[in-house]
């Protein structure tokens, strides 16, 4: 697989597909092209984040910072440094180091979950193949793809492997260029039976993997594209896509996790109704929430996450000659912003709301803090949950990003 998924996992999901209204192609390169564009104006809308870079620098007036704690009881992993090669390849992210200031992943920092084959072959001339179910297939080059390309805005992407062992750190963000997915599609003319989209990417490799099965692709309706705004990515962080990440062409699905994010993007298939789920999208059905392994793509939910929160670090604080810890922590995912965090650090104690939190959009990701004076020395379990019970939030409802810290001075 060369999407970005990883440890065996099943937790549900619960996030179904709504209505689907028949739209042309062209009413729905509209609709993406006028909500990117609100995307854009509502992420530079985000004032809070001014604010909370002040608290980042000195929450506490006149206080010292003196340590930052490590989480207990997560296993030991390199972070920030390649790991194996092909699809057995890794690089898992610090997420302590994230701050409002440098709320983006710096390349050489997202995560990975496959790096890139020893037989691909980046000196020859890369194009993409439009065929299938329509009228007349189109080899679309690398170098058109590249005219077309714009700056497409803060997207974040999650592992459904991103877990303790790898120390959550499978899950990042990157300021995004690219083209629109439908604008690609809109090229071609379709017969009427070309209901779904199929992504594939270049997924050969000189090694035998111990942990995934070759065969990278997904398949997508229209409706689903247009409404998480996919795009195919030439981009990131203002340089071309390096190699790991999938250079030349990626897709990437803002709101679905990794394995949907084909990398080395060669072929787009348009199928009919029947088509059968891919080799990825059975593989990664227990981690997308699916019912089973159904053997016809028109059978799955969309690889969706729901909206999950975790504590990134705790800080430790002299104020006034008292000892007061700060916990950092970010909010990302779902189909709406919350407006009410709680958190527990104790089992025993109840929920209260977190600091500071303004979330104006799921996408990328929303910074929170708390301010934390513990009763005495003990190790403690750091929860968080939506106030707002209609809110989606299996995975974290589950415990499943629950963080511990270990305190040694009150």
């Amino acid at each position: 697989m060369n999407g970005s998924e990883s440890l065996n996992l099943d937790f549900r999901a619960g996030i179904r597909e709504g209505p689907k209204a028949r739209l042309t192609r062209r009413e729905l390169v509209r609709a993406c092209l006028t909500a990117s564009a609100f995307r854009l104006v509502v992420l530079d809308e985000i004032a809070p984040l001014e604010a909370f870079q002040g608290e980042n620098r000195s929450p506490f007036p006149g206080g010292k910072r003196l340590a930052t704690l490590d989480f207990v009881n997560e296993p030991w992993v390199p972070l920030e440094a390649p790991l194996g090669s092909e699809l057995d390849g890794r690089l898992f992210t610090d997420l302590s180091d994230v701050t409002p200031e440098v709320s983006v992943t710096p390349t050489d920092k997202f995560y990975i979950r496959t790096r890139a084959s020893r037989l691909l072959d980046d000196e020859k001339p890369w194009s993409i193949r439009l065929a299938g179910q329509v009228q007349q297939p189109l080899d679309l080059s690398l170098p058109r793809l590249e005219r077309m390309a714009r700056a497409l805005g803060l997207h974040l992407m999650e592992c459904a492997g991103n877990s303790r062992e790898a120390r959550f750190g499978m899950l990042s963000v990157a300021d995004w260029s690219g083209v629109p997915l439908l604008e690609i599609l809109d090229m071609v003319s379709t017969k009427p039976q070309a209901r779904r989209v199929l992504i594939s990417g270049f997924d050969r490799y000189a090694e035998e993997s111990k942990s995934s099965i070759p065969g990278a692709s997904w398949v997508f309706t229209w409706e689903q594209l247009a409404s998480a705004k996919a795009f195919l990515a030439t981009g990131m962080n203002g340089r071309p896509l390096p190699k790991d990440h999938g250079a030349p062409v990626r897709l990437v699905v803002p709101g679905w996790y990794g394995c949907a994010c084909i990398k080395w993007v060669n072929e787009i298939t348009l199928a009919d109704d029947g088509v059968e789920a891919t080799s990825q999208m059975r593989e990664y059905a227990s981690r997308t929430d699916q019912v089973g392994a159904p053997a016809l793509a028109r059978d799955y939910k969309p690889a969706t996450f729901e909206t999950s929160a975790i504590p990134i670090r705790v800080e430790k604080w002299l104020v006034r000659g008292k000892i007061k810890y700060w916990v950092v922590g970010i909010l990302w995912g779902g189909s709406q912003p919350v407006r009410a965090l709680e958190i527990r650090c104790n089992p025993l104690e109840e929920y209260v709301p977190v600091d500071s939190l303004k979330q104006n959009a799921t996408d990328p990701w929303t910074f929170w803090t708390y301010t934390w004076v513990p009763k005495k020395p003990d190790t403690y379990l750091i929860r968080l949950r939506v106030k707002d019970p209609s809110v989606p939030t299996k995975r974290m409802g589950s415990g499943y990003f629950v963080r511990s810290v270990e305190i040694t001075e009150v």
